[in-house]
């Protein structure tokens, strides 16, 4: 799926955001765990699914993610640069210049991602005929994949205006019931409460102590493993419990009602 020429196909690919600009842990995607980045980890785990045609590395134009630029040359890997603070923008140039039909959203601070979610999110867009396809919350934060059409992701780039809309590229989108058919899965069990994101250095201690208690291992582990692992080690679970989920969408929020007030007193 490396550096793949997508031509007329315009397949199902993952446009994978990644930053080193954090807020709130600087440079985290680049932050080791066994030996390799979490985004290594992150790009590793996409790899077994089964509907994916192609991964693209989406970063900004900050020098600062040069490093990430130079890293998926140096793994072979498709890379974009584009706006950071416009993902909206950046996610609809990498599609444009991808060629890609489907985009399947993934955020790079998720290195327990589970391809086998990632597909049963991509079988619902297809077989649904959604517009936009999500996981609901009932899942750990840190298994989130979207799936939509280029021609949603245009549509929201032409018409979206606040910043949350802009910087989360999604909400426009998933706000707009009446304009998407919107789908998405939802598990059995809620395990809203599970953070398996890395969003802050507790998040980082979880990560790397499942990882580590997993031996490391080359094969891809479920979120089933995980649970498993936390059930029989339920210390590892307390390393980063009780953290806001969302935080950086409800920052956002907080953005938009200051632009709404700057436009007001136009």
């Amino acid at each position: 799926m490396n550096n793949k020429n997508y031509g007329e196909s315009r397949p199902i690919v993952v446009i994978l955001q990644a930053r080193m600009g954090s807020t709130r842990l600087p440079g985290k995607v680049m932050m080791e765990i066994c030996g390799k980045p979490i985004l290594w980890h992150v790009v590793n785990r996409l790899q077994p699914s089964t509907l994916i045609d192609g991964i693209v590395v989406a970063t900004s134009t900050n020098h600062e993610d040069d490093i990430i630029e130079a890293w998926c040359v140096d793994m072979g890997f498709n890379c974009f640069r584009g706006s950071e603070s416009d993902v909206l923008d950046r996610y609809y140039h990498a599609a444009l210049t991808y060629n890609v039909k489907t985009v399947v959203r993934v955020c790079a601070d998720c290195p327990l991602i589970d391809p086998d979610i990632v597909d049963m999110v991509i079988e619902e867009y297809l077989e649904g005929g959604h517009d936009h396809v999500g996981i609901e919350k009932s899942f750990p934060h840190g298994l989130d994949s979207e799936v939509f059409s280029f021609e949603v992701l245009e549509r929201a780039w032409r018409e979206a205006n606040l910043p949350s809309e802009r910087e989360h590229v999604t909400p426009y989108i998933w706000k707009n019931d009446s304009l998407f058919k919107l789908g998405s899965i939802k598990h059995h069990e809620d395990f809203s409460h599970m953070r398996w994101t890395v969003d802050n250095q507790r998040d980082f201690d979880f990560t790397k102590a499942v990882y580590e208690a997993m031996g490391c291992p080359e094969r891809i582990f479920s979120m089933h493993d995980v649970l498993s692992l936390l059930e029989e080690n339920p210390e590892i679970g307390e390393l980063n419990s009780g953290g806001v989920r969302g935080e950086g969408y409800l920052k956002s929020l907080k953005e938009d009602q200051e632009a709404k007030k700057k436009n007001s007193n136009k």
